[in-house]
């Protein structure tokens, strides 16, 4: 008998014509409209995916034999009964008089959670502010900082927003974005750089002659040199980005101007 003979290699397929064919990428069938709206409610879905027939329906666990403690012993003699439960492990010999103190893992602490960004709040997104006393402004994102907030500026020349930090969820990401180039922030620009002075806060016991022991005094906050410096760099980029752009007037009176709604408009209909 003749040995098998090996089996050919499958040649390759051809390339096609137009050039290195693209995998076909399928959309989820609810899909972001975008701003956080789907394309289906979740009682639309609940009915989509059938789940109305899984309703009530439940799978009991198989039930595990449970080990014996106890057995029973015969035992000869009279009037004695005849039998004996006699346990098969041992009692504790010691009770102790409080409950021990469990050790829980700490490294799951708040500043190492990882930290989930809208995917429209990229660096360089006009953002419309909805909380807060500057409330209503239009600001530019330069980034997300390690705690999960967002770091934005008016900028300031425009509208008086310095730069501050704000959750995710009280701002608004508008599709008009703006390229900052090379831009980065600096390293100091941190969650620590924007923590209040304990002096700034409390209130002054200080009081001149003559005056009233009950009249205080609350200090007036005064910026620093150095977030002065910071606020002219940061500006100074944006404001480029934005005198690069075609229409760059039209853009300054946007920044400028702030949001609101009229009658019978809503925001879930609106297209940002």
């Amino acid at each position: 008998m003749a040995p098998p003979q090996p089996k050919a290699a499958a040649k390759p397929a051809a390339a096609p014509a137009g050039g290195v064919k693209k995998a076909k990428v399928s959309r989820p069938r609810n899909y972001d409209l975008g701003n956080g709206v789907v394309r289906f409610s979740k009682s639309k879905m609940f009915h989509k995916k059938a789940k109305y027939k899984f309703v009530g329906k439940k799978n009991p666990k198989a039930e595990k034999p449970k080990k014996p403690t106890v057995a029973v012993k015969q035992i000869g003699g009279e009037k004695n009964g005849g039998t004996r439960t006699v346990l098969l492990g041992r009692r504790r010999s010691f009770y102790p008089t409080q409950d021990k103190i469990r050790t829980r893992p700490h490294h799951k602490t708040f500043r190492k959670h990882a930290r989930h960004i809208r995917p429209n709040l990229t660096p360089g997104t006009v953002c419309v502010l909805l909380a807060g006393r500057h409330a209503g402004k239009r600001v530019v994102l330069l980034g997300a900082l390690p705690s999960g907030l967002l770091l934005v500026t008016g900028p300031f020349a425009f509208n008086s927003c310095p730069l501050r930090r704000i959750p995710q969820r009280y701002v608004i990401g508008t599709s008009t974005k703006l390229d900052l180039g090379a831009f980065k922030l600096p390293a100091h620009l941190d969650d620590a750089y924007f923590k209040k002075n304990k002096r700034s806060t409390k209130r002054s016991v200080k009081r001149k002659q003559g005056e009233d022991i009950f009249a205080t005094k609350k200090e007036k906050y005064v910026p620093s040199e150095q977030r002065k410096n910071d606020q002219k760099l940061v500006d100074e980029a944006v404001i480029k980005a934005v005198g690069a752009r075609a229409d760059k007037k039209v853009l300054r009176g946007y920044l400028r101007a702030a949001f609101g709604l009229r009658s019978s408009q809503y925001p879930h209909r609106l297209r940002f």
